[in-house]
């Protein structure tokens, strides 16, 4: 097969120009498609499978657009898949204005809107379901579109993206959309080894071209400057102040002061140069929701107001027209005035804690340029359609959950890539605020570092396991796991360790060859001398840990007056100790002497290297000050009076062993009888001897390195199936009832919530604690190391909990049995919301009772319904489960969890 650069080539070389399709569809667009555009609908028309690897905003989401016109033409499905319901919600909007909503449906798992449509746009967790459940749905399927592809990389939900591209049919067209990765042609090799041929399109250019600025105190620097060579090198200004800054605070430091601020801009002045500039609308990048709310209010306080008369009017109108679904209530909880308030003066925040229609109505007032200045999370940088002309950056560093990391060049550009609309600005803009000890050259890197290469998290899942055996048996479903890009990358890693591996055995062959002996066994020899050296090696650590024991006792014994011979080194002569230094913490005698050179030294147990003895002892007169140079002449000279012309000999050695160790006396004989001892040319043969085993130490290591990558996914798939056979979910080549039950159950602790089925720990609950029960299965906290015990309700919902904490513990060790650790605790923090809100709570009475934003409450019911509802399809025949879980999402889609952001 060619690759997919050779077949780009290939293709490139034949292109004959438009087909039909792509002539049509070029027609709906006001502009000019690019070249890379053009391309990728080419290859397509003409039959291939398209990756398109180009910047944010390029416009590479016209390649899919492209697909959906295709299916149309050609009677066919297809389906446009992205990574988050939110952007699922704003391409079905785009979509229907385009074809008409008779043509487009829209599956989230929260919203179900005209399914058997030609065209469907759904959450890729959603197509993987389809493809499980074997949905008469997917009949009549020709395309699909996997927008952010790239998020295959996600740790959490990155092997979903894998399991849709392997177990699409054949027929499908895959139409993969991604952020611009460095190992685009590897994923590309990959998506045509399971997926047929398959063209990849890379394109680095940016229709808008971006700006890279620092911003220090009110003024606005370029981060690099053009110094007439078309040379791009960082602004020297910039250079200067971080040197300046880092002399001032080394400075302040010493007299005890902290890191000056004077050049930190406040976020309202930042968003005021920025407006002097004409760089409005922004997005600030905080990394945090509490900053993203703070830096609002403070733009607020400031008295900030980016608007005028007719866009408040503009303002109020749309926000109103969009929440009028809420109920009252709830809008006073929510600060609905305060919000309101603030988008009327041009500002938001947009981060995940906030409720969905807030951030819709965020998301479309910014898009029609009525606000101006938006301070988000990362998570707009995840391909919702939120343009910007500036992108404003405050750290380099963001807290991932365990600690504080620095931004990866990855990370940076999918964040400076919001800045720059196309077909609304010449240019966009990424600022970068400066903050004290900010490096501009680690700016420079981030800003001018592309590489962000695509890893696989792909792992085998026991949900994956039942449904994969129940349709093409174990051995079969080994066999498609190891087409994952997983097992692809780890085979391409074991290609150059082996490689290494096969260079390091030719070299073992001749460096066998040059130690042959005609003597005798030369390896045998070889490897006696071994054991000798390192025999006598340990002899000789032993030793001198014994010498350094001795001298540290010896140096323990000392005394004022005695006097000493140092006994080696620089500090080697005579000495009369003043102070023996022994302070009782542990730290080793560090004896304080006048040596007879007139000098007062604090000496150390590294100074005595054997165990030093006293040769004499005089009297330190009462008073002695060793500062005074006539005080310690006038004691040197008693040393000397003292001592004569006596001849002190050599320092005193270590009390040798008094035999040799037995061991190497042998070793030693043996050494000598053997026949290769008497070889001429015996210290060439022991050279070659130790590099080739040096080298054979090496190849091991290598060889073990391959073993552990190859079929690294087919033996975790082994594993998986090793629990299920031991539950009772497998039975060897067939899956058991219980097993089809867990294939119907599509959740992170897939396998406790069968377990917790079969063992009917939820009979006899009634909605509202079956709710709570649930929610730990969904429900993870934000902080891990929380230690506050979290509420539950009490009575029946109490047991059930504790028992399927129990049952999580017996999983546990099953899995740890068969070398896996899948399985989380379940998080119990969200059992108390949802019973309240099971139980007709109002939302002021829930969330004043937790610490739960309204968009993270929203978010968690949500996830709840959605497993409940699989529940409810999934409980056993002659239980009540499954009608409790559908009692329990009734009482629960209410309010503001059931508004519906689609039109």
């Amino acid at each position: 097969m060619s690759t997919p650069a050779e077949r780009y080539a290939a293709f490139r070389e034949g292109q004959a120009g438009s087909g039909p399709a792509l002539s049509s569809f070029r027609d709906l667009y006001e502009f000019e498609l690019d070249e890379f555009q053009l391309d990728a609908c080419q290859a397509l028309e003409a039959g291939d499978g398209v990756l398109v690897a180009a910047p944010t905003g390029s416009g590479k989401t016209v390649v899919g657009e492209f697909a959906v016109h295709l299916a149309l033409e050609q009677g066919r499905k297809c389906f446009y898949t992205t990574p988050i319901k939110a952007l699922s919600n704003q391409k079905y909007n785009d979509l229907v204005r385009r074809y008409g909503s008779g043509k487009v449906g829209l599956l989230t798992g929260d919203n179900s809107v005209n399914g058997e449509a030609p065209i469907v746009v759904m959450t890729t967790e959603v197509l993987r379901n389809m493809l499980y459940a074997g949905s008469a749905t997917l009949a009549g399927l020709g395309y699909v579109v996997m927008d952010e592809v790239h998020y295959l990389a996600d740790r959490f939900r990155g092997a979903v993206w894998e399991e849709v591209i392997i177990h699409l049919p054949e027929s499908v067209r895959v139409v993969a959309l991604s952020a611009t990765v460095s190992n685009a042609e590897e994923f590309g090799e990959w998506l045509g080894e399971v997926r047929g041929d398959t063209t990849v399109i890379v394109d680095e250019h940016r229709p808008v071209p971006l700006w890279q600025h620092m911003l220090v105190g009110n003024r606005l620097y370029d981060l690099f400057v053009n110094e007439g060579d078309d040379t791009l090198r960082i602004n020297p200004s910039l250079m200067r102040i971080s040197r300046d800054e880092s002399r001032l605070a080394q400075t302040r430091g010493r007299r005890g002061y902290s890191r000056p601020r004077g050049n930190t801009s406040s976020r309202s002045d930042v968003i005021e140069k920025l407006d002097s500039e004409g760089l409005l609308p922004a997005i600030t990048f905080i990394f945090s929701r509490a900053g993203c709310d703070a830096a609002v209010m403070q733009c607020l306080f400031s008295g900030l107001r980016l608007t005028n008369d007719h866009e408040r009017h503009e303002i109020r109108q749309i926000v109103d027209e969009r929440t009028a679904h809420l109920p009252d209530e709830d809008l006073a909880v929510l600060g609905f005035l305060e919000w309101r308030d603030c988008l009327e003066r041009g500002l938001a925040a947009h981060h995940a804690g906030m409720l969905p229609a807030f951030k819709e109505v965020v998301e479309e007032l910014f898009t029609r340029g009525l606000v101006k200045a938006v301070f988000a999370t990362e998570t707009l940088a995840l391909g919702i359609n939120m343009p910007a002309r500036s992108v404003v950056i405050e750290k380099l560093d963001k807290w991932n959950g365990e600690t504080h990391a620095d931004l990866t060049p990855g990370e940076y550009t999918q964040l400076t890539g919001r800045a720059g609309r196309r077909g609304i600005d010449i240019e966009g803009h990424a600022v970068v605020v400066w903050q004290p000890g900010m490096d501009p050259l680690s700016v420079a890197g981030l800003a001018s570092t592309r590489t962000y290469p695509l890893r696989s998290s792909f792992q085998p899942s026991y949900n994956m396991a039942v449904n994969l055996v129940g349709q093409v048996g174990r051995e079969r479903a080994r066999t498609l796991l190891e087409d994952s890009f997983a097992q692809f990358q780890a085979d391409r890693a074991v290609v150059g360790l082996a490689r290494q591996l096969r260079k390091s055995e030719q070299a073992l062959e001749g460096y066998a060859e040059a130690m042959t002996c005609h003597l005798g066994d030369f390896p045998e020899y070889a490897a006696l001398r071994r054991r000798l050296s390192d025999r006598e090696a340990e002899m000789s650590r032993q030793r001198g840990a014994a010498r350094r024991a001795q001298a540290v006792q010896s140096l323990e014994a000392l005394r004022p007056g005695d006097v000493i011979r140092v006994p080696g080194g620089r500090r080697a002569g005579i000495a009369v100790v003043l102070d023996p230094g022994t302070n009782g913490r542990g730290e080793g005698p560090s004896p304080l002497v006048l040596t007879i050179g007139k000098q007062v030294k604090r000496l150390a147990a590294a100074d005595f290297p054997v165990p030093v003895e006293p040769v004499d002892k005089i009297r330190i007169p009462k008073g002695f000050n060793p500062r005074s140079p006539k005080e310690r002449a006038d004691l040197v000279s008693t040393v000397h009076a003292k001592l004569g012309d006596r001849d002190l000999g050599k320092p005193a050695r270590a009390r040798d062993h008094a035999a040799e160790d037995e061991e190497i006396n042998r070793l030693r004989r043996e050494l000598r009888q053997h026949p290769c001892h008497g070889c001429d040319e015996r210290e060439d043969h022991a050279r070659w001897a130790e590099r080739y085993y040096k080298l054979l130490r090496e190849a091991e290591g290598l060889r073990r390195r391959v073993e552990g990558r190859s079929h690294v996914i087919a033996r975790t798939f082994d594993r998986v199936c090793g629990v299920l056979d031991q539950l009772g979910y497998l039975r060897g080549e067939t899956v058991t009832e219980e097993g089809r039950r867990l294939a119907k159950l599509y959740t992170e602790l897939d396998l406790l919530t069968a377990e917790c089925l079969r063992s009917g720990v939820w009979d006899g609950l009634d909605p509202a604690e079956l709710a709570a029960c649930v929610s730990s299965l969904v429900y993870e906290s934000r902080q891990s190391d929380d230690a506050r015990s979290p509420k539950i309700p009490a009575g029946a919902a109490r047991g059930a909990l504790a028992e399927m904490i129990r049952l999580w513990g017996e999983l546990e060790g099953v899995e740890e049995d068969h070398g896996l650790s899948f399985i989380r605790e379940p998080d119990l923090g969200f059992a108390w919301p949802a019973f309240r809100w099971a139980k007709g709570h109002s939302l002021d009475a829930v969330l004043t009772d937790s610490d739960l934003a309204a968009g993270d409450f929203v978010r968690w019911v949500k996830q709840l319904l959605d497993l409940l509802g699989q529940l409810k399809d999934a409980a056993p025949k002659g239980s009540k489960v499954g009608d409790t879980a559908a009692k329990a999402i009734e009482a629960m889609r209410r309010g503001v969890v059931a508004y519906s952001s689609v039109a």
